[in-house]
């Protein structure tokens, strides 16, 4: 069993608290190289591997690996114990920062309080999932009206409500607005190859923190 740190934004992380997320997507990466063959694979040659239980070139690991989830957040310093902390603060918690908020790359190990078990990998082209798949991504994102997805949302729903064909569903306008923002314009229209990681959230105190 290994552990690996996985960025999750603050929509993410609200989501994966109330239980409303269970899986991610995230882009493949090409070329992507065989471990042991040495050579370029392509989308389905990873699918086939994958369905074929064999996860040595998954850079996301294996169902019962563990992912530690990073998000931003604030330490508040214990001036009483000039290395450590008194208490950490995270953004997707909607409260204040003390001084600034660190990116969630930043996260060490011991601040992380999420830690989820993989319980299935594979490789599928993005628009092979089902909406309600894809939008779970987003967590609660259409809610807010300042972020790339609320913004493209509430755009093409006025539209639709007008009666104007806007093509996809409104709420695939948000997923398609904030994909392309995080994996550059036209990569949702281009239905790229994308890891699909399955999780369960660990509860409790069953993980090590330091």
């Amino acid at each position: 069993m290994t552990e690996r740190g996985m960025i999750f934004n603050e929509y993410q992380v609200r989501a994966l608290l109330d239980g409303s997320i269970t899986q991610v997507r995230r882009p493949v990466k090409f070329p992507h190289i065989d471990k042991d063959a040495m050579c370029e694979l392509s989308g389905n040659e990873l699918a086939g591997e994958l369905s074929a239980g064999n996860y040595r070139n998954s850079p996301h690991g294996k169902p019962g690996d563990r992912l530690w989830v990073r998000e931003t957040f604030s330490a508040v310093p214990d001036h009483d114990e000039p290395v450590g902390c008194s208490a950490l603060l995270y953004a997707a918690d909607c409260g204040t920062p003390y001084g600034k908020w660190k990116p969630s790359i930043h996260m060490p190990r011991w601040a992380s309080r999420i830690l989820l078990e993989i319980t299935d990998v594979r490789v599928e082209r993005l628009q092979a999932a089902d909406e309600s798949a894809l939008l779970d991504n987003l967590g609660d994102m259409l809610e807010d009206c300042d972020s790339v997805a609320g913004r493209a949302f509430n755009h093409a729903e006025h539209y639709a409500i007008a009666g104007v064909q806007v093509g996809l569903n409104p709420e695939m306008h948000g997923f398609k607005a904030w994909w392309d923002k995080a994996n550059g314009a036209g990569s949702f229209d281009s239905n790229p190859w994308v890891w699909v990681i399955e999780f369960k959230r660990i509860e409790g105190n069953s993980h090590a923190t330091n």
